[in-house]
């Protein structure tokens, strides 16, 4: 894995749920990220927020 890339979960925001798995760029991009993605616990699209790292 390259030096800065880290691992993330998104968890929906109205359910809380978590979702998916991504990666980010640490030292370009240091905020939170969000991103709109179907939830199939909801079963609609939603938002989704970065959650924290994953081990």
């Amino acid at each position: 894995m390259a030096a800065g890339r880290i691992k993330l979960v998104y968890k929906c925001k109205e359910c809380k749920h978590e979702n998916y798995i991504g990666k980010k760029n640490k030292t370009e991009h240091s905020e939170k990220t969000e991103i709109k993605k179907h939830c199939s616990n909801c079963n609609k699209h939603t938002l989704h927020t970065e959650k924290g790292k994953l081990h």
